[in-house]
């Protein structure tokens, strides 16, 4: 029997770094053990929190394929090193923006896209793309303390976890390691909220969402699904962040799907 070895590229969405995807990223391992997981940083985020974040989602596309270039030459030497050619791209919000532009821009290297909570603003308003009754949350995110910050995310993006204190600790102390500069904020969210997808994805592609989802109305994948023929599957219960919430679920409907592409 022979394994797939094909690599599974991770990317996270806005003002979130690799760390965020918690134990999402070991139970992946655990579920591929024959294929290599690769979390990337765009720049503005986690150990990057220093770079100018990109102003468009294309940018962000060349900027997270150069770093990916980089770890393809830093691991040349070493026996952990990543072999280049197609990935399957698992990616949630902004992230599964930067997945649909880097599948268009770079069809050679996608095989596959699993879109976690996306939006698209040729199918949806901006106010499902970020419901309209966040807009006063997000707007204290501008003016408040890096701790009032990601409580208030932690809030917003979880069902399961909103009020959970080691959660929030954890997400502080990374924050205080890797602040997020309020210019980059502004960047990344004016590339998403502005992103418009002009195609349809000629790769496969597996849409997940969640049903109770307060900052991406589920509507916004439930289009997509429609417009692109495309399976989804949704969460009864977790909200924005669904690896964070069910990191199970996420794992076994990828793993399905996965398992269709050749």
């Amino acid at each position: 029997m022979t394994h797939c070895q094909r690599p599974i590229i991770l990317l996270r969405g806005l003002l979130r770094e690799q760390r965020h995807w918690g134990k999402f990223t070991q139970q992946l391992r655990s579920h591929f053990p024959f294929r290599k997981v690769i979390a990337l940083d765009l720049a503005g985020n986690g150990q990057r929190f220093l770079e100018t974040s990109p102003a468009t989602i294309s940018a962000m596309v060349d900027d997270l394929h150069q770093q990916l270039h980089f770890l393809h030459a830093r691991e040349l030497e070493t026996d952990n090193k990543i072999e280049a050619g197609t990935y399957d791209l698992l990616a949630i919000s902004m992230g599964g923006m930067i997945a649909l532009e880097w599948a268009r821009l770079y069809p050679e290297e996608v095989k596959s896209l699993v879109l976690i909570n996306t939006s698209d603003g040729k199918q949806s308003p901006f106010y499902k793309r970020l419901q309209w009754r966040q807009y006063p949350n997000i707007m204290k995110l501008l003016i408040s303390k890096p701790e009032a910050q990601e409580k208030s995310i932690l809030q917003m993006t979880s069902n399961m976890y909103p009020e959970d204190t080691e959660i929030l600790k954890t997400w502080i102390r990374w924050r205080k390691e890797c602040p997020i500069q309020k210019s980059n904020l502004f960047r990344q969210l004016n590339a998403a909220l502005s992103f418009r997808y002009k195609d349809v994805p000629d790769k496969p592609v597996l849409l997940l969402a969640s049903q109770h989802d307060e900052l991406v109305d589920v509507s916004c994948s439930r289009t997509l699904a429609h417009y692109w023929q495309c399976p989804i599957h949704i969460h009864p219960s977790a909200g924005h962040d669904l690896p964070l919430d069910d990191p199970d679920w996420v794992c076994r409907y990828s793993l399905s799907f996965w398992q269709d592409v050749k």
